[in-house]
């Protein structure tokens, strides 16, 4: 299991996370502290609300370690499906009302579109400078994690001799003996899943093989699902032999406890993801929302999502550890206006139309 080690990912800080907390904590106080941040505002406001895809467990280090350097604001947070977000926020936003007051989502390409349609609040942070280019974009959508799109599968059932190693390898297998994966493959629904739909247009941005792939994936009864949850649960239960096109840090989180878990970083291309956290401009709490997002960006925030599996996007930040630090190919999808391409109605629509059809074998 290896992570990121190309040009644009640079270096990983080889520190202990204890450590790390320790020499960060007086450069986030520093932070808070400083002249651009209303830290007296964000504590007359009192609170701070957080709509995002991150499972609650997954964000727990993160959230506590806020509460404990500003415990006058209280943190509200709630999890939601990548597509329920955007449309939860878009109509909150409509009711003039204000809304959330951080959206953190995994599905990139509708939150730089909400961010394009000037939905987002600029947040020039200082812990900018801390980021790779890639996960900036207008000082207003920050990438807050570099993480792989793995493959998942069950140990247990699954010999490693036949554990395919590549995208290649799973589309031979798939289409060589359709009958031994029939109704054992897990993957994302794109006509349902924000996060399923931009992986299927990341995987076409490096190949066009992918469309063989759905199909390859409709002839073996593939089960769709909107959740990378959902599949590893599957995947652990035994009633799917592999999960294709999985959120990597939650497959290796679990994998952590569960030995029937085994995941693999494709070897002939890796996209590497980011979930994307911005400001709303019609946030409630917008100074409460600019130390969570600070925060959130600083190098003891980061280190604290590090200690769940999740790889930060801060260089300096991640563990020494991570499985995912060597591997080759990796293909990072930058937070920027190239992701609204697949979003043009007329191309979105056409695209699940062309899906749909593969994965029906028509």
């Amino acid at each position: 299991m290896r992570i990121l080690a190309a040009a644009g990912l640079v270096a990983f800080g080889l520190v202990t996370f204890d450590a790390l907390l320790g020499a960060a904590r007086a450069q986030v106080d520093a932070t808070v502290d400083g002249p651009r941040r209303d830290a007296t505002e964000a504590v007359r406001e009192g609170a701070v609300v957080i709509r995002a895809t991150t499972d609650e467990a997954e964000a727990a280090g993160l959230l506590e370690g806020f509460r404990q350097l500003h415990p006058g604001i209280a943190v509200s947070y709630a999890k939601l499906n990548s597509s329920k977000l955007y449309e939860e926020f878009l109509a909150e936003a409509e009711t003039g009302r204000g809304t959330a007051d951080i959206i953190w989502s995994s599905a990139m390409d509708l939150q730089v579109k909400l961010v394009n349609d000037g939905m987002a609040e600029r947040h020039a942070s200082p812990e900018a400078a801390g980021l790779p280019p890639w996960a900036v974009w207008r000082a207003e959508a920050y990438g807050i994690t570099a993480e792989p799109v793995a493959i998942a599968y069950n140990r247990d059932l699954l010999p490693e001799e036949r554990v395919p190693r590549s995208h290649a390898d799973l589309l031979r297998s798939l289409t060589q003996n359709p009958e031994a994966w029939h109704g054992k493959v897990a993957t994302y629904d794109p006509e349902r899943s924000g996060v399923g739909f931009l992986f299927l247009t990341q995987n076409l941005a490096v190949t066009q093989k992918t469309w063989d792939m759905v199909r390859a994936l409709g002839q073996a009864g593939a089960k769709l699902y909107t959740t990378t949850t959902a599949m590893l649960d599957r995947v652990a239960a035994g009633e799917a032999l592999l999960a294709y096109d999985v959120f990597g840090a939650y497959a290796l989180e679990r994998a952590k406890d569960d030995p029937r878990l085994g995941v693999v970083l494709p070897s002939d291309y890796l996209l590497v993801t980011s979930r994307i956290a911005f400001i709303p401009k019609a946030a409630r709490h917008k100074a409460a929302a600019g130390l969570f997002l600070d925060y959130m960006l600083s190098r003891e925030g980061q280190a604290r999502l590090a200690a769940r599996s999740v790889t930060p996007s801060r260089p300096d930040a991640r563990r020494p550890d991570d499985p995912v630090v060597t591997a080759p190919n990796p293909r990072p999808i930058a937070v920027g206006p190239e992701l609204l391409t697949s979003l043009d109605q007329i191309k979105r629509s056409r695209t699940l139309k062309q899906w749909r059809r593969a994965i029906e074998g028509r």
